[in-house]
């Protein structure tokens, strides 16, 4: 029986090979397997495209199959239906959120951006379908530099939803942009302490960081930028070892990429973790993967309204960055 728990609640057979059955649904469906840098590594094996926010963007868009398999969170499978209204996109669990988009509430950031009409909305892809229906273009942490720099110097902006990210970018742009007061609860957990010891138990070691953490945090990386961006420099580096602060998921990647090199995920205040990871992330399991593969459900929907003015914001992220090449 499958209940309603944001996940088809159905126990796995006996000696059935998961991996195997996934395989042979992809083909029998027509589906693609796209996953977020942050699944657990048996998601990111089996998926067709593994990559951060902006790729799973452009994959989406462009995409021929007729099922789209989200393995990230929510707001990640409602981008993809927004670009693929003709496709069924599934989520093996809806419960898999966002702290960051849960952080700007829909009526409060309408009336935030109301309060400023003389600004430009610019929000980071990790809101609600609500919040980019708000917005005039949607930014990546990939793409969020370049596309702020589009805009006249002159040009006033709101930048929402997180602190962390836009605060970053003002200092690296020189803008000033009005911010949204939300965070990411993962990149907020960095211990600057415990960071530190590790890199004088490791003084080779280079600091990667993700602009969502905290200022303090990126005051002392060798390297800030995006999950791709962090991926490709330790891929391209000459270095042999990197404190990794981000979420622990995009240590599996590295090591497949550069499997002589030593990665250390960066942990967070937490005295009890030697990582850090985002429990709405690893919502996603294999088995959830199958079931919802099996009964094509849970399904993403969105109304139609709703869906094209979110989907403005996308395209017009999606048209500057191939502009910029990125």
């Amino acid at each position: 029986m499958i209940k309603e728990k944001g996940f088809v609640d159905v126990p796995p057979q006996a000696n059935l090979n998961l991996i195997e059955e996934i395989q042979k649904l992809k083909k029998e469906k027509n589906a693609v397997i796209m996953a977020h840098y942050y699944q657990e590594d048996a998601i990111q094996e089996i998926a067709d495209f593994v990559g951060d926010s902006l790729a799973l963007a452009q994959w989406a868009a462009k995409t021929e199959a007729d099922i789209i398999v989200l393995c990230g969170v929510h707001f990640m499978a409602e981008t993809a239906k927004i670009l693929c209204p003709d496709k069924k996109v599934i989520l093996p669990d809806t419960n898999a959120g966002c702290s960051l988009a849960e952080s700007c509430e829909p009526a409060a950031f309408a009336e935030f951006v109301n309060a400023h009409l003389d600004h430009i909305v610019i929000s980071y892809v990790n809101t609600t379908a609500e919040i980019k229906a708000l917005t005039d273009v949607v930014v990546t942490s990939t793409n969020a530099k370049q596309i702020v720099e589009s805009f006249p110097e002159d040009q006033k902006i709101i930048f929402g939803p997180d602190r962390n990210l836009g605060n970053y970018i003002n200092s690296v742009t020189g803008r000033n942009m009005l911010l949204w007061d939300g965070a990411c609860h993962v990149h907020e957990q960095f211990s600057l302490e415990k960071i530190l010891s590790l890199k004088r138990e490791n003084p080779e070691a280079k600091i990667i960081a993700h602009p969502e953490c905290k200022k303090v945090i990126l005051t002392v990386a060798d390297h800030i930028g995006s999950t791709s961006s962090l991926l490709k420099y330790t891929i391209n580096s000459p270095e042999k070892s990197f404190i990794v602060a981000t979420e622990s998921g995009i240590l599996h990647e590295m090591k497949k990429n550069s499997p002589d090199k030593n990665f250390i995920p960066a942990p967070p205040n937490d005295s009890t973790c030697a990582c850090n990871e985002c429990n709405f992330m690893r919502m996603n399991t294999i088995q959830k993967l199958y079931n919802c593969m099996k009964y094509e459900l849970p399904e993403i929907h969105i109304e139609e309204g709703l869906r094209k003015k979110a989907e403005s914001s996308i395209l017009k992220m999606l048209e500057i960055s191939n502009k910029l090449g990125l």
